[in-house]
Formats: C-alpha cells, sequence, structure tokens
C-alpha cells in the first residue's frame, strides 16, 4: 500500500512539474484561452564590455565581453586578439565563426569564457561579431 501511495504522489508531481515547464501556442488568439501562465524567459542583460588588460584578472569560467581585432592565426584555432590595452591569445572553434570572413583590419565583439591555467590567460570565444 505504501508503494502504491508513494508512486501515485510521484507520478502527480512529475505531472504537475510537466505542465509548469510545458510551452505552448503563444498567438493573438491563445492569450484569451491559455490556462497556464506565459512561459518564463531568461536572462535579458548584457554583459558588461570589458578589455584585454581585464581579463588578466578576472576569475576562471568568468564570461566575458571584448571588441577589437584578431591579429593573426597561432594555431588550428588559437588566435591573437587585440584591443587598446594589449594582447591575448583566445580559441575560436570552427563553428563560432557562422560563415563570417574576418581579417586584421575588422573590428569584432566576442563573448566567451576565460580560462585559467598556471601562467596563461586565454579567451574560450563562444560568439564572433563583426562591428560594422
Amino acid at each position: 500500500m505504501k508503494k502504491i501511495t508513494l508512486a501515485t504522489l510521484i507520478a502527480l508531481c512529475s505531472a504537475t512539474a510537466f505542465a509548469q515547464q510545458a510551452g505552448g501556442f503563444n498567438g493573438p488568439s491563445a492569450q484569451e484561452s491559455q490556462t497556464q501562465p506565459a512561459p518564463q524567459g531568461g536572462f535579458t542583460g548584457t554583459t558588461a564590455l570589458s578589455t584585454v588588460k581585464d581579463a588578466q584578472t578576472m576569475k576562471d569560467d568568468q564570461w566575458i565581453m571584448l571588441e577589437g581585432f584578431i591579429d593573426q592565426r597561432i594555431d588550428h584555432d588559437k588566435y591573437i586578439f587585440r584591443d587598446n590595452t594589449g594582447t591575448l591569445n583566445v580559441e575560436i572553434d570552427g563553428k563560432r565563426w557562422q560563415g563570417q570572413n574576418v581579417s586584421p583590419k575588422d573590428k569584432i565583439r566576442i563573448e566567451g569564457k576565460v580560462d585559467k591555467d598556471w601562467n596563461s590567460v586565454e579567451v574560450d570565444v563562444k560568439s564572433v561579431k563583426l562591428i560594422k
């Protein structure tokens, strides 16, 4: 009997949690008939723009956004990034370019995570955008 009661309780909790996470149609006519609250969004703020100099003092895995230039390629997916405060090694996987061609004359914005080792700092880039 205890097993059946416990199983029923778990099933009810799971169904309630699933119903709260489920999405649905968000068109104009759905607003009147919608019985559950609208799905929750995520973070809408922005990451503050940092500099290469700032990156040197940031913590490992901290999110960073930089604007500057790629000076040169030093390995398969490693590059030297430059802004007006210095240079920094960055790792940019091929899929992060999203078909964009960038030269050392093109100003870009990169976003990613600071990757600190014992005596080096680089950025693992998650997004590359040309600034026009």
